[in-house]
């Protein structure tokens, strides 16, 4: 798929009508896009920043027309993590900062292959073997959390110095995310199917 005719489908197939558990999913995009405001109101630009961001992971999947329980899957996790920052769960509960990258980003990493595949970047992953998708996979989770990790170290530069870096921080974040998408990898196949894609004018459809 080019492009531009994928750009063409994202908007009717976010649009068409939910249906089983994208009601749910529905539910949690609602409660981030109103943590957008509460964010900036109540902590600040890069709350609101991260907050952006959280909405962003919640509402791309439904776009894609991805099947409903990983699209909830994504929302509440880009919500969970989103919220973890502001209230600094990262630095205050042991182990919740890995936790969250292993889950998210295995996800994310999911989804950036999902986007690669329907572009013609990556060849079909429903045709790929399974050792095919892990490294696939992995690879996309730790470019994810190297562009995340280069963005934390601007933010703490440039931008607030009380955003925690290191470099213990920073390995062990990258490995966890390395761990997360590795494992994501396996559920490529499943992500890919029962899909939702609506052409504009046409009525909603399953199909990839």
């Amino acid at each position: 798929m080019s492009t531009r005719a994928l750009l063409r489908t994202l908007g009717p197939t976010f649009l068409r009508p939910p249906r089983g558990t994208e009601w749910a999913a529905d539910v949690v995009r609602v409660l981030v896009a109103l943590s957008v405001p509460v964010a900036a109101i109540g902590w600040g630009a890069i709350d609101l920043a991260v907050a952006l961001l959280a909405l962003l992971g919640a509402v791309v999947p439904r776009m894609l027309g991805l099947r409903p329980a990983f699209d909830l899957a994504v929302g509440v996790l880009s919500s969970v993590a989103a919220w973890s920052s502001t209230l600094d769960w990262y630095t205050t509960v042991y182990g919740w900062d890995k936790a969250v990258h292993v889950v998210l980003v295995g996800l994310l990493g999911i989804l950036l292959c999902l986007i690669a595949s329907d572009l013609g970047v990556l060849q079909d992953v429903r045709t790929l073997s399974v050792s095919a998708l892990v490294v696939v996979c992995g690879a996309a989770g730790l470019a994810i959390g190297g562009v995340w990790e280069i963005g934390e170290w601007v933010g703490h530069t440039s931008l607030d110095a009380s955003i925690f870096v290191s470099y213990d921080d920073t390995i062990g974040d990258l490995a966890a995310d390395f761990v997360g998408a590795l494992a994501g990898g396996s559920l490529l196949r499943w992500a890919a199917s029962d899909r939702r894609v609506v052409q504009p004018g046409d009525r909603p459809t399953i199909g990839g």
